[in-house]
């Protein structure tokens, strides 16, 4: 099992529309940076974990836990010619773009904000620290046991 953070703007979408969802399931759709698309694609797999991470917001940080519940498949958006998401170069004979569903396990008692991970020195490998601004990045085993800690 390998562990993610996905990022969200909550007005678009939140851990609480996680939540309410048909399910509590979702595809990750949107996704449209190739690091990230690669990191979907290639690395996220059925039951690995995600933190949900709202950002650009009034309190930006990680607000809940998910389960990665299918493996990539192609973004139906890309294909959507109303979807904000459509790309006029991806065919479904070469899809560019993938998801993957998420289902919602829990919020975080508390959530736990970007100032407070790049305060934590347990905290070493998250490209959160480091300015990373991937929508989909890998986290550490380490990593995220403190930042679950943090939550308690």
């Amino acid at each position: 099992m390998a562990y993610w953070l996905f990022k969200t703007e909550p007005d678009a979408f939140s851990i609480d529309d996680l939540k309410s969802a048909p399910a509590q399931t979702t595809a990750w759709e949107g996704v449209r940076n190739y690091q990230a698309r690669n990191f979907m694609r290639d690395g996220v797999k059925l039951g690995d974990l995600v933190m949900i991470y709202h950002s650009s917001c009034k309190h930006v940080g990680v607000a809940g836990i998910a389960i990665v519940t299918t493996e990539a498949y192609p973004d139906p958006c890309q294909f959507d010619l109303s979807s904000d998401y459509y790309d006029p170069k991806s065919t479904s004979d070469k899809p560019r773009w993938v998801v993957v569903d998420v289902t919602y396990q829990q919020h975080l008692n508390k959530l736990v904000s970007l100032k407070a991970i790049k305060e934590n020195d347990a905290i070493t490998e998250i490209a959160l620290k480091k300015g990373g601004r991937l929508s989909v990045m890998p986290v550490t085993k380490a990593d995220w046991q403190a930042i679950i800690k943090m939550a308690e």
